[in-house]
């Protein structure tokens, strides 16, 4: 069974930097594509970054040129360097993962708390 795991989140000040990791387990071969999304209180989730295999990336306006996302298929583990963070960035930080079509799986998620 895939899992995957997040770690890295916390509270950080407003200007502040976080490096969330996320770690797949139970499966053999690596993801076309990882992701991080976000669900921020009483918003819906939203995406936020994605990474191929090929190492094509694309994110969110929001997220651009203060996040930046990276991968190592070898270990099937996705990060998140999030630095010049806000307090509107506060939200529940979750891992994406997808094989296929059909095969994509989700983390539980990691609280980031951004203080102004």
């Amino acid at each position: 069974q895939v899992q995957l795991a997040e770690s890295g989140g916390g509270l950080v000040q407003a200007g502040g930097s976080l490096r969330l990791s996320c770690a797949a387990s139970g499966t053999a071969g690596s993801f076309a594509r990882m992701a991080w999304y976000r669900r921020a209180p009483g918003k819906e989730r939203e995406f936020v970054a994605q990474i191929f295999s090929s190492g094509i990336t694309n994110y969110a306006e929001f997220v651009k040129g203060r996040f930046t996302i990276s991968r190592n298929n070898a270990r099937n583990t996705v990060s998140l360097q999030m630095n010049s963070l806000r307090p509107e960035d506060t939200a529940v930080y979750y891992c994406n993962a997808n094989k296929n079509a059909v095969q994509i799986y989700w983390g539980q998620g990691t609280q980031v708390t951004v203080s102004s």
